[in-house]
């Protein structure tokens, strides 16, 4: 994909969050929209995944360790084919296999059921050790909260993986600065955050969340990296892309009421115009 389809299908995956959310009137639309366009990149272009064979053994893994933001990982697999977009509408309702967290069972394309913060990480830590003990060319990624960083299991991963030199994983903190009490560094600041998984052993690289060139030369450079696993800095902004949205913490976990759907889709689909007469 170019970078103009890419952030055509970013635009259709916010609009796919929103959907889900307000269908489900629960959920986090805050988080699902500051990483959209971090999810894009990696379904789109980055990594070795089949729709049509959701478990084939090469694949490259993925977790979501804040796994909160389902609506944005379950927008982004349906848009990439793994199930239909339709079935978004059925988020946390009884009887959907689309749950309020990543559900390894019942999910196409769900490598790891999460949840509980701090632990996604460590899973992906684990696949990317079983992938060097079995000289396995697959690559993992674990998108990480900058509030769910706070959990020390966090770092107890991030000091095995360094220690170990798993070059074929990549850790991305969202760094949207918001968690549901406010904002990071007023809850329990976890900056520097470049400098804390430097000092274990990573290859750190910091970019703007929402620019694909930046994107990929991040994820071009932790391919290249040998002997080190890489974190990539993301910085986003929480909301991203609804007007009401951006930048609030009261959006980590609420859902829109009919009024502000139709003002958060009439937001999307100006952007989704504007793209189209690039």
């Amino acid at each position: 994909m170019n970078k103009l389809e890419l952030k055509k299908t970013a635009n259709e995956i916010r609009k796919g969050i929103i959907t889900a959310v307000h269908s489900a009137k629960s959920g986090h639309p805050g988080g699902s929209l500051s990483a959209a366009d971090i999810f894009t990149y990696l379904y789109f272009e980055e990594m070795n995944i089949d729709p049509k064979n959701p478990d084939k053994e090469d694949r490259d893994r993925f977790v979501l360790s804040k796994g909160h933001v389902a609506p944005g990982l379950y927008a982004t697999l349906a848009q990439r084919g793994f199930f239909p977009v339709e079935d978004l509408k059925t988020l946390r309702h009884v009887g959907s296999y689309l749950q309020g967290h990543p559900d390894k069972k019942h999910i196409p394309g769900v490598d790891m059921s999460s949840g509980s913060l701090g632990q996604g990480i460590s899973a992906a830590v684990g696949m990317a050790l079983s992938a060097k003990l079995s000289n396995d060319s697959y690559r993992t990624y674990t998108l990480l909260g900058d509030g769910e960083i706070q959990e020390g299991q966090v770092w107890e991963a991030a000091m095995f993986a360094g220690a170990r030199k798993l070059d074929n994983l990549v850790v991305i903190v969202d760094n949207n600065g918001l968690q549901i009490d406010g904002a990071i560094e007023d809850v329990c600041s976890p900056y520097p955050i470049d400098k804390k998984f430097e000092a274990f052993n990573f290859n750190v690289i910091n970019v703007d969340a929402h620019n694909f060139d930046q994107l990929e030369a991040a994820f071009k450079a932790a391919r290249e990296c040998k002997g080190m696993p890489t974190a990539i800095i993301a910085k986003s902004v929480k909301g991203k892309g609804v007007s009401f949205m951006e930048n609030q913490a009261s959006w980590h976990g609420s859902a829109p009421n009919d009024e502000q759907f139709a003002t958060a889709m009439e937001d999307l689909e100006k952007v989704g115009e504007a793209l189209c007469q690039k």
